[in-house]
C-alpha cells in the first residue's frame, strides 16, 4: 500500500512529483507580494495559504475522529494583517499545521486507512470518503493551490 505519511511530506516540504514542494514555493515569496491581488476576483498568496492551512487543521480533526465541517477558520480566511511579519505568521502556522497532521498520520495503523470518515457524503465537504481518500484529496489540494502560488509568485 502507498505509504501516505511520506506522500503527505512530499507534498509539504519534501520531493514532490509536481516540483517545488509547498514550503519552498512558500518561502520564495516576498512579503511585499504577498497580499496583493493580481488576478481580478481571484485570491492573495496569503489568502492561498490561509486557505491551505485551514484545510490541513479540518482534516488532522477528521483523522482524529471528529465530524467533517467548514475549517474553524473559515474556507478563506482574510490576513489579519498585512505586514511582512504577518506573512511568517502565516508560513509558521502552515508548517505546524503540516507537521502536526504528519505526526498523526504516521500514528495511524495500516488497517484504519480503508475506514470510512463518519460523515455522509457531501463533496462540497469532501466527506463521506475513507481516511485514506480523505488524506489523498489534501496532498491533492497541496498541489494544486502550490501550483497557483507559484504562478502568482511570478507576477
Amino acid at each position: 500500500m502507498l505509504d501516505l505519511t511520506k506522500e503527505i511530506q512530499k507534498a509539504f516540504n519534501g520531493d514532490a512529483w509536481h516540483g517545488n514542494h509547498v514550503m519552498q514555493i512558500l518561502n520564495n515569496v516576498k512579503p511585499e507580494t504577498a497580499f496583493e491581488y493580481f488576478v481580478p476576483n481571484g485570491h492573495s498568496i496569503a489568502e492561498i495559504a490561509l486557505h491551505l492551512t485551514a484545510w490541513t487543521e479540518e482534516v488532522t480533526s477528521r483523522l482524529s475522529g471528529n465530524a467533517a465541517v467548514e475549517p474553524v477558520k473559515g474556507d478563506w480566511p482574510t490576513p489579519e494583517e498585512k505586514t511582512a511579519v504577518h506573512w511568517e505568521k502565516i508560513i509558521f502556522d502552515f508548517k505546524i499545521a503540516n507537521e502536526e497532521l504528519i505526526r498523526l498520520v504516521g500514528s495511524k495503523n495500516s488497517n484504519q486507512w480503508d475506514d470510512a470518515v463518519a460523515d455522509a457524503r457531501d463533496p462540497a465537504l469532501g466527506n463521506g470518503v475513507t481516511y485514506a481518500e480523505l488524506l489523498n484529496g489534501l496532498i491533492q489540494h497541496h498541489a494544486y493551490h502550490a501550483g497557483q502560488i507559484a504562478i502568482l509568485s511570478k507576477f
